[in-house]
């Protein structure tokens, strides 16, 4: 069984490069994951590859069951866990089609089931000083240098709720709590991973700059280029950070 599975977010429900070898259907005891998890070769490395919104995409942030998601990774035996998100840039400096690998995270999210300790698991207070991996994160900056792909390595991911984007009053918030992206996956992902023993890193994928930074209203269009352009660069990185 693979050590590493890859998350797949919005532009990513499939993985380009993966040989596929089998394909489970795990049932967890909180439910049924957004999709089967595709286990196959890439870069000459076997791995795990899960598609967050359901394949095809269908699931909005909200509805995706995280536990169940991150439950089966860890019952197939994956140890660390790359996580693909498409984002909004607050900060002006990572422009559309830019990857960011965040170090800090905020949680705007609400209503979710955010935690495995439950009735039937013991209150466990996990450390999430610093929510993703030291190991995973410098693994995707080095595959990122050595694809000579630019991206920015820090940076403050903020959380929201979605579906629907922000509002530019809730951005100029988010900005002063010192968010530079905004997406509306990264949690409870990131939390659960930590419970778990599980490594976890985010490799972030500007899709647009976040309301009242664009030039204009947002559309989907304009998300759908930059996640045209910028996917390739997040695989490139990914392959080669597996590779290695």
């Amino acid at each position: 069984m693979p050590n590493i599975a890859i998350i797949g977010g919005t532009g990513l429900t499939q993985l380009a490069g993966l040989t596929l070898t089998e394909q489970k259907s795990v049932e967890t005891p909180y439910g049924t994951p957004s999709a089967p998890i595709r286990i196959g070769q890439l870069a000459e490395q076997e791995i795990a590859f899960l598609a967050r919104h359901g394949d095809p995409h269908q699931l909005a942030p909200h509805q995706v069951n995280y536990r169940a998601n991150i439950f089966a990774l860890k019952t197939l035996g994956v140890k660390a866990i790359y996580a693909v998100n498409a984002v909004g840039a607050i900060n002006s400096t990572m422009p559309p089609a830019h990857v960011v690998i965040p170090d800090q995270i905020i949680d705007y999210s609400y209503g979710r089931e955010h935690t495995f300790c439950d009735e039937d698991r013991s209150v466990e207070h996990i450390d999430f000083t610093y929510p993703y991996a030291d190991t995973l994160r410098k693994a995707l900056i080095i595959a990122a240098e050595q694809k000579g792909i630019s991206c920015t390595k820090s940076g403050v991911y903020g959380c929201t709720q979605g579906p629907r984007l922000e509002t530019k009053a809730e951005i100029d918030r988010l900005e002063r709590d010192g968010v530079d992206i905004v997406g509306m996956t990264g949690m409870p992902e990131a939390a659960l991973a930590r419970e778990l023993g599980l490594e976890y890193a985010s490799i972030a994928l500007v899709v647009n700059m976040a309301a009242g930074r664009s030039a204009g209203i947002i559309t989907m269009d304009d998300i759908k280029q930059a996640l045209e352009e910028g996917i390739v660069k997040v695989l490139a990185i990914l392959s080669q950070a597996i590779a290695h």
